[in-house]
């Protein structure tokens, strides 16, 4: 089984303002909302491309529930911990206005509510699949990854992460199957601005020398990195297509090379269905399908 863990998931409100101005009533010419969060967005994926997989982490409030309910109508199993004060957040994001949003807080989690969650956690068999993606909310430590690999260090699980900074860096020592940081987050890391993807390459491979089993590197419009156990590297540039929403382009790229290494438990296949599903998501309105991921794997 696949399990995605969102610290800090999210009812994300989709709007479209076209003339938007400041200091002014304006209104929306289109909205959606939707459920939110990195791990909620590979989930998606997941089952879009007809992969049984469990939702994990925190909810609380009203906007928990409708995103429970949300994900629910997509077919997904959840197994979300309700906090007994707050609410998810609710994230704004201005399609009219690329790139601009207005993220929420989230609700507070405590203590107990973590043990829970190691509690749920403590139920994963070998061999299965466990990711970790995004951000977490400031009442949590930034060991928390790191205390949930160690964990499960005993257990043949596959761990994903999906995180930047200190959250990433620090569960590298318990050596997860995979992470994926984007060209900015590794050259953060490092303090180096990486452009292209022969730029890339040595920093993955730093990662990768540091604990990492497998570096996945996004580069959105660049296209991706690869370096493999093995130590093969793969490169590819993005794919032709028209940019239609980045947001969860990452999350799919995830989604894809877990769903193509589970049908080969080939490195290439895994990385081409990553690349593939991070585009078609790119092109698409909303998180891709598997007509349109296939579409494009097809033509790599």
């Amino acid at each position: 089984m696949i399990y995605t863990v969102t610290f800090n998931p999210s009812l994300d409100y989709i709007v479209s303002v076209p003339d938007f101005q400041l200091g002014l009533t304006n209104r929306t010419a289109f909205e959606l909302l939707l459920p939110g969060g990195k791990g909620i967005n590979v989930s998606t994926v997941l089952m879009n491309l007809g992969i049984q997989n469990t939702a994990l982490g925190f909810v609380a409030g009203f906007t928990g529930d409708e995103i429970c309910r949300k994900l629910k109508e997509l077919g997904i199993v959840t197994d979300f911990i309700k906090i007994s004060s707050g609410i998810s957040r609710i994230n704004v994001k201005l399609k009219s206005i690329d790139g601009t949003e207005i993220n929420g807080m989230g609700p507070v989690i405590e203590e107990e509510n973590l043990e829970e969650l190691k509690t749920k956690l403590d139920a994963l068999q070998d061999g299965d699949i466990l990711i970790l993606a995004g951000s977490i909310p400031a009442s949590i430590p930034d060991m928390i990854y790191r205390d949930i690999m160690k964990r499960l260090q005993t257990r043949k699980v596959l761990t994903v992460v999906d995180a930047t900074k200190d959250l990433l860096l620090n569960v590298l020592e318990y050596h997860p199957f995979l992470i994926k940081p984007n060209n900015h987050e590794l050259g953060e890391i490092f303090h180096v601005k990486l452009a292209s993807r022969k730029d890339v390459i040595p920093y993955a491979k730093k990662l990768q020398e540091q604990g990492a089993r497998n570096v996945l590197v996004s580069m959105a419009g660049e296209g991706a990195v690869f370096v493999a156990e093995d130590k093969t590297v793969y490169d590819m540039p993005a794919p032709e297509g028209k940019l239609v929403n980045a947001v969860g382009a990452g999350d799919s790229m995830v989604a894809g090379f877990v769903a193509g290494w589970i049908e080969q438990q080939d490195y290439e296949h895994a990385f081409k269905m990553g690349v593939s599903a991070g585009s078609a998501s790119a092109f698409s309105e909303y998180l891709a399908t598997r007509e349109e991921i296939e579409k494009l794997y097809g033509k790599l």
